[in-house]
């Protein structure tokens, strides 16, 4: 088994590349061309990306089903990238044991197809590294202080945030992550801090008040937060939420997006902290 963060094997990082399945299934065929019979080796396959797919594993009829069926495990298996990965690494290393006379993969030739189908992970025995520079910040699901109903609305702002990226939709992913930055806000509404209170309503006046009486390090952060929301609010800026000038670049590249979305989110996560720091014992 590759070692990795052991939280992807209960909630998926994210799905494997397009590419990869395939490029799997080719170097299979290759290593079972070296054996009289084909058939034992998509069986051997089946049943790691069974496992790793969750599912049942039952053998097939012929040789052609097998093939079809380890298809089918494969595609998905792949719903979990690292659990894929490490499928088809297990089953190269236990033919490589079984039958050493056989050549299989080595992790070099496994990276190769992960790298030319920019999958964003690497196989560093018994590694499985991300190198994926695209990975989200990663955000605690559940929030502090969120009533259930408002609990709900903050996952699917955050979902919703996510999708838009996946499918090309760069505004939509950034404006989910702005509006809930701000609306996650409010919750220092009445909060204590320093030797003030907490009494705007809205985002501005709340950072306002929040930079009035706090520590300076929590200011320098704020005072990135505001910078980073009036440029992405303003017309003439990222044009998220008021609009964007017609007469400017309407583009955010999805290179874009996503540092916005990871700079959004890494704030949203520090804000969580602050107020729980600022609530604790009330």
């Amino acid at each position: 088994m590759l070692k990795f963060d052991g939280d992807w094997r209960f909630d998926s990082p994210g799905e494997i590349a397009p590419g990869v399945v395939g490029g799997f299934f080719n170097l299979i065929s290759k290593i079972a061309g070296q054996f009289p019979n084909r058939y034992g080796i998509m069986e051997h396959f089946k049943q790691l990306f069974a496992r790793a797919a969750d599912q049942d594993y039952s053998r097939s009829s012929s040789l052609s089903w097998a093939e079809s069926d380890l298809r089918d495990y494969m595609n998905r298996a792949g719903n979990n990238a690292p659990r894929f990965i490490e499928a088809f690494y297990d089953a190269c290393e236990a033919l490589r044991q079984q039958s050493p006379e056989i050549t299989v993969p080595a992790a070099a030739r496994i990276n190769r197809v992960l790298f030319e189908n920019e999958a964003g992970y690497e196989v560093v025995p018994p590694d499985l590294i991300c190198r994926n520079p695209q990975a989200p910040v990663p955000v605690p699901v559940r929030a502090p202080s969120l009533r259930q109903q408002a609990q709900e609305a903050f996952e699917r702002s955050l979902a919703a945030s996510e999708k838009a990226l996946a499918d090309g939709n760069s505004r939509q992913a950034v404006s989910e992550l702005l509006w809930l930055m701000e609306s996650f806000s409010t919750i220092f509404g009445g909060v204590a801090i320093g030797e003030g209170t907490v009494e705007g309503k809205y985002f501005n006046r709340i950072v306002g008040d929040l930079k009035r009486h706090g520590g300076a390090n929590f200011k320098r952060v704020l005072t990135w937060i505001e910078a980073l929301h009036g440029y992405l609010s303003s017309p003439t800026g990222g044009g998220v939420l008021h609009g964007a000038d017609l007469t400017g670049d309407l583009v955010i590249e999805p290179n874009e997006a996503r540092l916005y979305c990871n700079l959004i989110r890494s704030y949203i996560t520090y804000l969580m902290a602050e107020h729980e720091r600022l609530t604790r014992g009330l």
